[in-house]
């Protein structure tokens, strides 16, 4: 991985983007780390149930650290990569990138891994079938 700054750009496919509201900010204008965990996982999930042409449940989220803070108004953006393949299961790295709304200023604010899981109508782990 780069760790030259003005070089670093998202890995992975763009799989949510949205706003940061007030409504999930504190006093000083921050918005929540539990909110953009949040958001994180809802984009793995995207991912996972588009890779696994179904429903998904989240198994576990790994530990987020947050490299620059979210400002209110700030435009997340949520790129996914799939780590890995199980036989019923999907490990699926998260960045979040932050800009502001006129589009400057793009920084990685934080990155993570979940795990999801298949499962069917009845909420029963299901196997993936990836064409084989």
């Amino acid at each position: 991985m780069n760790t030259d700054k003005t070089l670093l750009k998202p890995e992975g496919e763009l799989s949510l983007r949205c706003p940061a509201s007030g409504a999930a900010a504190n006093m000083f204008g921050d918005v929540y780390g539990g909110w953009v965990a949040s958001q994180a996982v809802l984009a793995a999930e995207i991912r996972a149930g588009e890779a696994a042409e179904g429903r998904v449940a989240t198994v576990s989220i790994g530990a987020m650290s947050f490299m620059a803070p979210v400002l209110e108004g700030t435009i997340l953006s949520f790129y996914t990569r799939i780590k890995e393949q199980g036989t019923s299961s999907l490990r699926i790295n998260v960045e979040v990138w932050g800009c502001c709304p006129d589009g400057r200023d793009l920084r990685k604010v934080s990155e993570t891994e979940c795990v999801q899981v298949a499962i069917d109508g009845h909420g029963h782990i299901r196997a993936l079938d990836f064409g084989q």
